[in-house]
């Protein structure tokens, strides 16, 4: 898998060497900010094992974790020459696999999952940009998955934790400069299980999948906003999985307008491709992607171009660069969503609105609240014509 930095200027994986059998890797960081993409090869003394998770800085720099002895040895990598240099960032003990996050916003921290199962826990460490090695954040109850961020100035980090107690799985949020408790940040019926996926924070685009409608759905909604999350049909086709990979940055408080990226897969079809959906359209636009794409990875351009990495035999490293147009908004017709809009409080209740679809069930209702107005700006939805409860 082709991890990206979060600035989209670098990116990096493992690769088996060329030539040699068994599984002998290396690291590979790709250059994506130029005219053409191009890979350098950072072999360090001895060959990498094939799961040993990597995540490239904004600074070109990669980040590795090796597995040995019970622990995670930590080091960056860059090209020294014609050699590799290596900075040993410590140690980390966990007798169970770690996990990466999405690096932070400002591309130069990188944070890291570690659960303890018999203390019904999980480890929130920083691993990478900190003072004096890997530091402990939080410890977050339950088993904690995903990884978002919701503002850009790298602060709040969304996690999806699965309550011990209830069995229930719910976004929540940890402050990684204040620590203390991680608080709520999504529940849209008492007894549903609400997963965040994606964030944009110029934006405030949410993308959740939910089994609030009876079975897991992919929908959206709008950081500090009461409006409540919609689950498009556009987003639920019969037989096909549908998985976001990228937002489109710089729509600054237009989430009506934001690009998502989405990788499509079924089981019939035994390849997945890619598509383009806005919260402003009633349907998704197929997009042709490249012979050799890395399925799964691939970010934005404010401009609104998609790049798509790929390799193939004759091209080990390529990127596709996918200008996507941007159609006319469709007029405003009725919509099977269900929707009402919260009352600030968490709790659910009422009747589903004129556009319910007959037998969908309760009303969703996010408890999605307001961030801190030093971290979050307000999302003035009600512009947008989905936003009104059809």
């Amino acid at each position: 898998m082709l991890s990206i930095a979060a600035d989209g200027s670098y990116a990096a994986r493992l690769v088996r060497a060329p030539g040699t059998a068994g599984d002998a890797w290396y690291a590979e960081r790709w250059t994506l900010d130029g005219p053409e993409p191009y890979a350098v090869p950072l072999p360090a003394g001895q060959p990498e094992e094939p799961g040993s998770p990597v995540q490239p800085l904004a600074d070109g720099r990669v980040l590795i974790a090796r597995y040995a002895d019970g622990h995670y040895h930590l080091a960056l990598l860059y090209p020294s020459g014609p050699e590799t240099g290596e900075l040993p960032l410590g140690a980390l003990e966990s007798p169970v696999p770690l996990r990466l996050l999405p690096p932070a916003p400002d591309g130069a921290r990188v944070y890291a999952l570690v659960p303890d199962g018999s203390a019904g826990e999980t480890a929130l460490w920083l691993v990478c940009g900190g003072a004096f090695g890997p530091e402990l954040v939080a410890r977050v109850p339950g088993h904690c998955a995903g990884g978002a961020w919701l503002d850009a100035g790298g602060r709040l980090l969304a996690l999806d934790r699965t309550d011990p107690a209830t069995g229930h799985t719910r976004t929540v949020t940890v402050d990684v400069e204040a620590g203390g408790p991680p608080s709520e940040l999504l529940r849209i019926t008492e007894h549903s299980n609400d997963r965040l996926l994606m964030a944009d924070p110029d934006s405030g685009l949410l993308l959740v999948v939910s089994d609030a409608p009876g079975e897991d759905r992919l929908g959206w909604g709008v950081l500090g906003s009461r409006l409540p999350v919609r689950f498009p049909e556009a987003l639920h086709p019969d037989g096909v999985t549908i998985r976001p990979f990228a937002v489109q940055p710089g729509q600054m408080l237009t989430p009506e307008a934001c690009a998502v990226a989405l990788w499509l897969s079924a089981p019939e079809v035994g390849a997945g491709w890619v598509a383009v959906w806005r919260a402003q359209q009633r349907e998704v636009q197929p997009i042709a992607a490249p012979e050799g794409w890395l399925a799964g990875v691939g970010r934005w351009t404010a401009g609104g171009e998609l790049l798509l990495p790929y390799t193939t035999e004759e091209l080990p490293w390529g990127l596709a660069r996918v200008a996507v147009p941007v159609p006319e908004p469709q007029p405003l017709r009725p919509t099977p969503e269900a929707a009402l809009p919260w009352d600030g409080t968490g709790a659910v209740g009422g009747t589903a609105g004129p556009g319910a679809a007959p037998g969908a069930g309760p009303p969703y209702a996010p408890s999605v609240p307001p961030s801190p107005p030093a971290v979050t700006k307000p999302v003035p939805l009600h512009h947008s014509p989905l936003a009104r409860t059809d």
